[in-house]
């Protein structure tokens, strides 16, 4: 028996997200309404959690159709990095809602609060299964994509966050267990910002122009240098153009008797760069040994 993998188009992954926005929209305001109503904690946090995932998914809905515009003459690296840009922004929205969740909660177990009646358990069922729909339209879109990832991390923890109004509720209503309600939150909370603060760093480390974690740049260095007709390497930059597009610029010193045949040394370079460490962009500057960089450092460019 086969089994077929959808691949979407960029169309139908925009039309999932604009889903999740009208969605988490709606939520919002019924959570808010019914949180005010009835003094739940959870569900007016759950609400302004809700709100925030709504803002997310109208960030990286827009750095999704910015990001596919063409290099021109004022971007020529192109528009890609604007997806990065997103996913920084929503990692942080992230910690900083749990962080302010962790403050209510905190307030919230000086001071308990009441639960007016069963209907703020079933809005908060109703917003579980909004949220879980929501975070299963983005999970298949996740994958390679930090923008996409951190909007279904968004979705993934306000489902939790509508888990612990079911829960909370529920017990307050039957057992009077007033401190659930916040000590749930403040619980989801932490796992909010274990999330977040997890996730962040490798989105900061693209835009700080990082090596590719996944690339040794020794060993990079090692086997071009072993290469016939190169001397060595220097003013080597490692990058990540894109998510997944690895890049190099460096400084190759050429010996003098290999000059005649620098194309295809320029070849053997790009193609073991391409075979054995799947950097496919690179720009080689090419130096003579009577004219080289004296004193040059492996990496930066001094």
């Amino acid at each position: 028996m086969s089994h077929e993998h959808v691949h979407l188009d960029p169309e139908s992954k925009d039309k999932r997200v604009a889903i999740a926005i009208w969605a988490n929209g709606i939520l919002t305001l019924a959570q808010i309404g019914g949180g005010i109503f009835a003094g739940s904690l959870a569900l007016i946090a759950d609400a302004l959690h809700n709100f925030s995932d709504m803002v997310s998914l109208v960030i990286a809905f827009a750095a999704r159709k910015i990001a596919r515009r063409p290099a021109d003459s004022q971007m020529t690296f192109g528009y890609g990095r604007v997806e990065i840009v997103a996913a920084l922004i929503n990692y942080t929205s992230l910690i900083i809602i749990g962080l302010y969740l962790v403050y209510e909660g905190g307030m919230r177990i000086i001071d308990p609060p009441e639960i007016k009646g069963w209907w703020v358990v079933w809005l908060g069922g109703i917003a579980l299964v909004v949220d879980t729909l929501t975070a299963l339209l983005t999970y298949s879109m996740q994958k390679g994509s930090v923008n996409i990832r951190a909007l279904f991390l968004h979705n993934l923890s306000d489902a939790l966050a509508s888990v612990a109004v079911v829960i909370g509720g529920t017990l307050i209503l039957l057992y009077d267990m007033r401190w659930v309600d916040p000590a749930i939150t403040i619980g989801i909370a932490g796992y909010i910002l274990y999330l977040g603060l997890t996730e962040i760093g490798g989105t900061i480390r693209t835009l700080m122009l990082a090596s590719p974690e996944d690339i040794d740049t020794e060993a990079v260095i090692q086997a071009l240098s072993d290469i016939d007709g190169v001397i060595g390497l220097h003013h080597v930059h490692f990058w990540q153009m894109g998510e997944h597009e690895a890049s190099l610029e460096a400084h190759v010193v050429i010996e003098e008797n290999a000059w005649g045949q620098l194309e295809n040394t320029k070849y053997r370079i790009k193609q073991a760069l391409e075979q054995n460490f799947n950097i496919q962009h690179s720009t080689l500057e090419f130096e003579h040994p009577d004219y080289l960089h004296r004193n040059a450092r492996t990496f930066g460019h001094e």
